[in-house]
């Protein structure tokens, strides 16, 4: 699959399914646009989907499910305990993943908080591939606090470096020796790194971490809600597991974790999430979290038919042919604009393709907080929501002083087998009149931010009249178009 050439003379990605159910979509004038903007406090999160044309903010939940999904969610055994279709849950966890214990959440921050909970105490530190929004405000909830330790040249965003998710296992050895171990609780890998471009890492960085785990007696935990997708890139891109199958390179990479947690959201086009472990020991210590947050051992706040989309999506993730959907048109979508001079993170990663507002918005201080204007200005002149990825997501300090984002992104999010590539091409042309305007697109502030994780429900304004001006230029080169 991976070196399937499907034109003679171009490299373009195919849809390998066929559309059985549709879904209506609107494309509203632009004056609607910069009102829906205004009512969501310019916050692409506060939209409704009636003002939306293609929704790109995220991939999480919104993945097409298959026909096999959709027919197992028919046969779902209601049962408040001891339900069958959990049991088929446990046994795919098991197949797919090599996991023995499950334990099932209603989605992948539910499991972020079981195993900050019972494993994190103040003071503690956990070292990172690289942080999640939700693992770290878990993690700074009880106390913790995280470091990360990717390498210098993973954060040089346009680049043909294939695994910028990787761990450096210098810093990671040197992090150890200067904290202590009794300050570390585990070691956490993320597959793949959401915040820097969906970026993965590749099995040899993932045998060294184990490594280094093994010799200080330490926990190995893999946030898997990304994994398919990293498998496949594995499979692309590290010659030494170029002709081995998906299934042999997912349990290759799980078998190294002693806590494995994912979103179903992402992993298996489904929802809700789980916590697998092959030691009955950590199973345990997480096992009375799950009552007392999520609900009974066999639903664990999750409807059963969800469970049953999770079991069949789990074995679907084995199918190249399906994972390669997102990856191979974020491929396109990122080598087209980076081709027109819109400056894209590059590799291509997973989840989505990602734009540099940094550079995009170069006239902008980063405190004015470059994304969050663009994911605004993005929306306005196309009807296309997608996800700021920067300081707008990231955290105050003690002090109350912006932490600012190690990259400004704006996010344009590629659920499997969701968009055409007529879309796709839509998107990349409403980003080429955008960046050759990119000048007009001013900064934000806010106007109401919450404490914790404000980029969900915070409200900004713009520091200017610009998108007044931006939609008079649309005006003036689309003139009645929408």
């Amino acid at each position: 699959m991976s070196n399937v050439k499907f034109y003679k003379n171009q490299d373009l990605p195919l849809e390998l399914h066929k559309v059985r159910i549709v879904q209506k979509l609107h494309l509203v004038p632009i004056e609607r646009r910069l009102a829906a903007l205004k009512e969501a406090g310019f916050n692409t999160f506060g939209l409704s989907t009636n003002d939306v044309f293609l929704d790109m903010i995220t991939d999480s939940g919104v993945n097409a499910m298959s026909d096999n999904q959709l027919a197992a969610m028919m046969q779902a055994d209601d049962a408040y305990a001891g339900s069958q279709s959990f049991v088929r849950m446990q046994k795919a966890v098991e197949d797919v993943l090599g996991k023995r214990y499950l334990l099932p959440v209603h989605q992948g921050r539910a499991a972020e908080n079981v195993l900050a909970r019972t494993f994190i105490k103040p003071g503690d530190v956990v070292p990172m591939n690289y942080h999640f929004t939700t693992t770290l405000a878990h993690i700074l909830e009880v106390g913790g606090s995280i470091v990360e330790l990717v390498s210098d040249n993973a954060l040089e965003l346009h680049s043909d470096n294939p695994f910028k998710g990787n761990m450096d296992i210098d810093k990671l050895v040197a992090f150890i020796e200067e904290t202590g171990v009794e300050k570390i609780p585990f070691i956490r890998m993320e597959a793949s790194t959401n915040l820097i471009g969906g970026q993965p890492f590749s099995v040899r960085n993932m045998l060294d971490v184990r490594q280094v785990a093994d010799k200080y007696g330490l926990m190995l935990v893999l946030d898997a809600s990304l994994l398919g997708e990293n498998a496949f890139l594995v499979k692309q891109r590290e010659k030494e597991w170029a002709e081995n199958s998906m299934g042999d390179i997912l349990k290759m990479i799980t078998g190294l974790a002693d806590i494995v947690y994912f979103s179903a959201r992402k992993l298996s086009s489904s929802r809700g999430g789980g916590i697998c472990t092959n030691r009955h020991e950590l199973y345990q210590k997480m096992e009375v979290m799950i009552p007392l947050f999520e609900g009974f051992l066999t639903y664990g706040g999750m409807s059963v038919r969800e469970i049953e989309a999770i079991a069949v999506g789990l074995y679907e993730t084995l199918d190249e042919t399906m994972i390669s959907q997102s990856p191979t048109f974020i491929k396109y979508l990122v080598e087209t604009a980076d081709a027109k001079g819109i400056p894209m993170v590059t590799p291509a990663g997973v989840l989505g393709a990602h734009v540099n507002a940094m550079e995009f918005c170069d006239h902008l201080r980063q405190d004015e907080y470059p994304a969050g204007a663009l994911a605004a200005a993005f929306f306005l002149c196309s009807g296309v929501r997608g996800m700021e990825r920067g300081t707008v997501s990231s955290v105050r300090d003690e002090a109350g002083n912006e932490v600012l984002s190690d990259a400004e992104l704006l996010r344009l999010a590629v659920p499997r087998r969701v968009f055409t590539l007529s879309q796709i091409n839509y998107v990349i042309d409403r980003l080429e009149w955008l960046h050759d305007n990119r000048k007009l697109i001013g900064g934000l502030r806010w106007t109401y931010e919450p404490r914790v994780l404000r980029f969900f429900m915070g409200k900004l304004e713009p520091t200017s009249n610009w998108p007044h001006r931006l939609m008079e230029k649309f005006r003036e080169d689309f003139g009645d178009s929408l």
